[in-house]
């Protein structure tokens, strides 16, 4: 049992925090390529994302394990936005290192969303049962490069309009 559920009920419930902080975050994301930011979503990105990685360090492990560093590294990430945002305000260079470290931990989740879809969604682990086929290795580079994309398109500056 974690926090009073089953290891089944916990899970669902960490799924949960995880998709809710996924899509929140990508609509932060495209919001901050059109030049705004939707500071609502952004917190519930921010919360949501953090209770995601804080609830994967309570399941049952053995050792240091692949997810625990990533984890560990989302909650750097996440400190480092957390700052930039709430601490320092977004204003100078903080704006764009808000932009990096929010896209590097919903970079992280989304990797975790794919490589969980290709161990539990029957068609995808056939595809890949090992994750070192070329599907899972397409999938996650694809993934990489839209967030790379997507990360340089919200670090840019808005575009000023000129005065008409």
């Amino acid at each position: 049992m974690t926090l009073g559920m089953s290891l089944s009920a916990f899970t669902t419930f960490h799924v949960a925090l995880s998709l809710i902080g996924i899509g929140s975050g990508l609509i932060v994301l495209l919001g901050l390529i059109a030049g705004r930011l939707y500071r609502l979503l952004t917190g519930i990105f921010l919360a949501f994302t953090v209770a995601t990685s804080l609830t994967g360090f309570l399941f049952p492990f053995h050792g240091v394990t692949p997810a625990i560093k990533l984890g560990i590294l989302s909650m750097v990430a996440l400190a480092i936005a957390l700052a930039a945002l709430y601490l320092f305000h977004l204003a100078g260079h903080w704006r764009g290192t808000f932009v990096i470290s929010a896209a590097i931990a919903l970079y992280f989740n989304v990797f975790v969303l794919i490589v969980q879809s290709f161990e539990k969604v029957p068609a995808l682990h056939a595809l890949a049962p090992t994750q070192s086929e070329p599907p899972f290795k397409f999938a996650q580079i694809v993934t990489l490069v839209a967030f790379v994309v997507l990360t340089v398109l919200a670090y840019r500056p808005p575009a000023r309009v000129p005065p008409r």
